[in-house]
């Protein structure tokens, strides 16, 4: 079996990846200069990728998979799958009986605690106090709307998407003694930590109840744009929305007009809308430049970038090729109709 890597992968990765797999397995990679972990040049790859086997990628050369023709397996080092499908992966993968496995959960910790962190931060006003601090300003009157922090505790947080990310979510929750409300497809599968469980068809009676809410459900055909002026409106005008899903969740009108009227208290996204065409991991921006918005904080898909996650990145790729290699099944394999 012959795997290849669709990175510039150090040589340490190339044998940990290797030494994982059955004797005789090739492991290559492209070799040149890069600036970035998702950076793979075409030229470098194209003679390498058409007899692989495998491929275990963190970005996708355009052009590339057309001429792997071999391929019977992609091991996409990442959780959603929607940037495969919106250059065609899934198509392609479906018409040639190619296995697609991903790693979601892989990164969950990492993003759990930067939704947290979001959650804390609208909160407690940090950006606001933090200026306030380094000019030596102090805020008057004391306990003025606009100067006073929110509690989370014993407030009502709700995460729509109760996987991998939202579990943990609610599991920090817990920690600050909130109530915890999950929305997922499948209301029937319990989680730890959340106190009632509910379908998408309650969605806007979950937003009524909550001070908080945490978006943390997969990008699909069904969750796109689904999340407008009816959901905004749904929820309390002193209510918190965080995005650490995918930027496209979110209508991004509806959502300047509320954070705008006073609709809705505060904002935080690590992701943000998608309008020009490319490939996989186009640059996002807000049109309506969201993110200068005072009751708005961000970062710009840096969630992930923590600590371990890279590591377990490899780790978890490397499971699944190993699964692969022995006839298992693969823990991690995507649904190509559902796009997770």
């Amino acid at each position: 079996m012959k795997v290849l890597c669709l990175w510039y992968a150090t040589e340490d990765e190339i044998n940990y990846i290797k030494g994982a797999l059955p004797p005789g397995t090739e492991v290559v990679a492209p070799r040149g200069e890069y600036l970035s972990r998702f950076d793979c040049a075409y030229s470098d790859v194209e003679q390498l990728v058409i007899d692989a086997d495998a491929i275990i990628a963190l970005s996708v050369p355009e052009g590339v998979l057309e001429i792997a023709e071999k391929l019977k397996l992609f091991c996409w080092l990442h959780s959603g799958v929607d940037d495969l499908r919106q250059i065609g992966a899934i198509s392609l993968f479906k018409q040639r009986g190619v296995k697609l496995a991903n790693n979601r959960g892989a990164n969950a910790v990492a993003v759990a605690e930067q939704a947290m962190m979001f959650v804390l931060a609208l909160a407690k006003k940090t950006l606001l106090k933090h200026e306030a601090a380094r000019e030596l300003h102090k805020f008057f009157p004391l306990y003025a709307d606009e100067y006073r922090s929110a509690m989370l505790h014993g407030r009502t947080i709700g995460v729509i998407g109760v996987g991998n990310i939202g579990s943990r979510v609610a599991k920090h929750a817990k920690g600050f003694d909130m109530r915890v409300l999950g929305v997922r497809r499948d209301k029937s599968r319990s989680v730890e930590y959340v106190d009632s469980m509910h379908g998408m068809d309650e969605l806007h009676s979950v937003l009524r109840k909550c001070d908080y809410v945490v978006l943390a459900a997969p990008n699909t055909h069904e969750t796109n744009q689904a999340f407008g002026k009816a959901e905004l409106a749904a929820m309390k005008p002193s209510a918190f929305l965080v995005n650490v899903s995918r930027g496209n969740l979110i209508q991004e009108k509806p959502l300047y007009e509320a954070l705008t009227t006073g609709r809705l208290r505060g904002f935080a996204a690590d992701v943000w809308g998608r309008y020009e065409y490319g490939r996989a991991f186009p640059i996002g921006y807000s049109r309506l430049e969201i993110q200068k918005l005072p009751n708005v904080i961000g970062s710009f898909d840096q969630a992930a970038n923590a600590d371990d996650v890279l590591e377990r990145y490899i780790e978890w790729g490397t499971q699944t090729l190993v699964e692969f290699a022995s006839g298992r099944p693969l823990t991690r394999e995507v649904n190509l109709d559902l796009g997770y």
